[in-house]
């Protein structure tokens, strides 16, 4: 059978719970007040949770901190290695090939200039007529065996213009193992008698010849012929101005100046000429006076040349 009469255990307890949490109430406010001195197990764990959070956030912002770091770590190490552009590898390889065809030029160089490899072994003259090929070997002293890029041109060409029938020289290599000579002779122009014999100029002046021409020559009549005489210039300027089929009717050129230069014909016409101003004008007037009867003919005004 179930009692109806209330359990005096029971009773007890609900009576203490009631006055434990009576007590408590009681106490709040003096916990508050004693706080500074007195740390509860809420407060302790409230504190330690705020203190975990604060060296849980610190710990992932150096982390950051730390792979931020590692980051720009590696992109710096890797950056050298990145892989070079289209233009910058064209750029080197140009560079190379350049460095090796240098390399190649002065090797091959070297090897011809220091080796008899293309050394001279002929020497070929052109351009002689009055001159003998044989004078013209002997004075270049071209030396066989010789590498051709060591051979001085220059120095044989001034050789070779040093024959006084010789207007310029010019010195060639012609690899593997040729030299080329090729001269221009003086071509005489006029004539001088001397002591020794006749004497033979060409265009400009220079004695070249002291033997008989091999043509009928107009005498040069000068006070002092040379390259360097004013009337020797100008009378030789008017011989060669004229055409050919006046030129070769002319037997003597007189210049006692350069402005008073003179024409006698090999039939004894005389022509007047002057100085050496206009000169293709008085040739070209000249040609046309010269079908006219006459004994003297004065081109040295061409406008108002005259017969006589």
């Amino acid at each position: 059978m179930v009692s109806d009469e209330p359990d005096p255990d029971a009773a007890d307890d609900l009576a203490g719970q009631q006055a434990a949490q009576e007590a408590e109430q009681d106490a709040g406010p003096e916990e508050d007040s004693a706080g500074a001195d007195f740390e509860g197990p809420r407060r302790r764990e409230r504190r330690e949770r705020a203190e975990r959070r604060a060296l849980s956030e610190r710990a992932r912002t150096l982390e950051r901190a730390r792979l931020e770091a590692k980051r720009k770590a590696d992109a710096a190490s890797v950056e050298p290695h990145r892989t070079p552009s289209r233009g910058v590898v064209r750029g080197l390889k140009a560079l190379v090939w350049a460095v090796l065809a240098a390399v190649l030029v002065v090797g091959l160089g070297l090897v011809l200039y220091f080796t008899p490899l293309m050394s001279v072994r002929s020497v070929d003259v052109f351009g002689t007529q009055a001159v003998g090929r044989d004078e013209v070997l002997d004075v270049a002293a071209v030396p066989h065996g010789l590498p051709l890029l060591q051979l001085d041109t220059d120095a044989v060409a001034a050789r070779v213009a040093g024959i006084r029938r010789v207007a310029s020289a010019r010195v060639q290599r012609e690899y593997p193992s040729t030299v080329r000579i090729t001269i221009a002779e003086r071509i005489p122009v006029a004539m001088r008698d001397f002591p020794d014999g006749p004497h033979v100029y060409d265009r400009v002046g220079v004695d070249f010849g002291s033997e008989d021409p091999a043509q009928s020559l107009p005498y040069l009549d000068v006070e002092n012929p040379g390259p360097g005489d004013p009337s020797t210039r100008a009378a030789l300027e008017v011989l060669t101005t004229l055409r050919p089929e006046i030129a070769g009717q002319v037997g003597r050129v007189a210049a006692p100046t350069a402005a008073a230069v003179t024409l006698t014909l090999t039939d004894g016409r005389v022509v007047v000429w002057g100085s050496t101003d206009r000169s293709q004008e008085k040739a070209e007037k000249l040609a046309a006076l010269l079908t006219v009867p006459g004994r003297s003919y004065d081109v040295s005004s061409p406008e108002l040349a005259t017969v006589k």
